[in-house]
């Protein structure tokens, strides 16, 4: 099977081309590789509330995880993404994401400072 070398443009591509597009396009950092494939029946089924409850759990608990990324020091840093690389992590966002997501609530609020 031959290896195949995407055009410069079309390797630092992730996500959609435009809104109206069904093709996607991933990128993987860990081993450069570029993934596409098309949206070919996109659900029409309406959320449930547990289904909704869940996304903006997510969200809360996405954005106070990559604020304690942030707040982090440069050896603590250096610490995660060490760990991360030894857990064979796809990302420290990822590795720290589940380290701590049990230290929140349903709510997204935060139960504990321990780390």
């Amino acid at each position: 099977m031959a290896k195949i070398r995407p055009l410069e443009i079309i390797s630092s591509m992730s996500g959609k081309v435009c809104m109206h597009s069904d093709m996607y396009f991933r990128t993987n950092t860990m081993n450069n590789t570029v993934t596409t494939g098309k949206i070919c029946f996109p659900t029409a089924i309406a959320s449930t509330a547990d289904q909704i409850q869940a996304k903006n759990r997510f969200k809360l608990v996405s954005t106070a995880v990559r604020t304690r990324i942030a707040a982090l020091t440069t050896d603590a840093k250096k610490a995660m993404k060490a760990a991360a690389k030894a857990a064979r992590a796809g990302s420290v966002f990822g590795y720290a994401f589940n380290k701590w997501n049990d230290e929140y609530d349903e709510t997204g609020a935060l139960i504990s400072t321990g780390d």
